[in-house]
């Protein structure tokens, strides 16, 4: 992988996004990345094109559910192989020449690529975890609480989170996600940023959000509201991961998740 361990890349190549796969079980702990080259003129066409590596990530959480760290680790076809990529991890939410050459990748796809080119089986996740590198530890503040509720007896509670993300969602993304989410697209945009609602229930617990642009360009957040049916908080987690993981899948990068109340 050209990537430079160093330095930003080159402008961006434009490239189709690949159509995102149903989920055929669990989604995966860690996510993936493929690493195209700098060449405007490589040929890429989906996930068949020339790729110079691999990034893989995860994302530490706290007991609320809000992110600690993001360890990670990358692969180059070759000598190199497996190296710890804590600064190639933080130039990709910090280098939009950078993002503008990675790709969210499902594993599956990513274990065809990384055969393809030399590196045989790829290891299941408990190996490649033992791979990652501890990234820098984020800021952990108490929850800002904006609406304060009171907990009801059966123990009831309203939390809101906030995941943001880095790069461009382009329409047709916003268009499968539509799809996806059975999301319902306002008829403006320009005052809000809204980009679009949904909602789901899950078990007794009710959980709705809104896409929203931060600023002009290159910002996005996703804010999910989980009315919580008693005390438990389990089905918040693969919630958030599921809907992150399908807005990477369309090309944005998470950056992190906070939580407000």
């Amino acid at each position: 992988m050209t990537t430079s361990r160093t330095g930003p890349g080159p402008v961006p190549v434009r490239r189709p996004r690949p159509t995102p796969r149903p989920a055929a079980g669990p989604v995966p702990e860690l996510d993936y990345y493929l690493v195209c080259p700098r060449q405007p003129d490589a040929g890429w066409n989906g996930y068949g094109g020339p790729v110079e590596g691999i990034v893989v990530e995860e994302f530490r959480f706290d007991a609320d559910h809000t992110v600690r760290r993001i360890d990670s680790a990358a692969w180059t076809p070759g000598e190199v192989g497996w190296w710890t990529a804590p600064d190639l991890s933080r130039r990709l939410r910090t280098d939009p020449a950078l993002r503008g050459r990675v790709v969210g990748a499902a594993r599956p796809d990513v274990a065809a690529v990384y055969h393809r080119l030399g590196g045989g089986t790829l290891p299941d996740e408990d190996t490649l975890r033992g791979r990652l590198a501890e990234g820098e530890p984020r800021r952990v503040a108490p929850p800002l609480v904006l609406n304060p509720t009171p907990v009801a007896p059966g123990g009831q509670a309203t939390r809101t989170y906030r995941v943001l993300f880095a790069h461009e969602l382009t329409p047709d993304g916003l268009a499968r996600l539509a799809d996806e989410w059975r999301m319902v697209r306002p008829a403006a945009t320009r005052s809000t940023g809204v980009l679009g609602t949904a909602h789901r229930r899950v078990g007794a617990d009710t959980f709705r959000w809104e896409l929203r642009r931060i600023g002009s360009v290159g910002a996005y957040c996703l804010d999910v509201t989980v009315d919580l049916a008693t005390g438990r908080d389990g089905t918040v987690r693969p919630v958030l991961r599921e809907l992150t993981t399908s807005l990477r899948r369309q090309g944005l990068v998470p950056v992190t998740v906070e939580r407000f109340c």
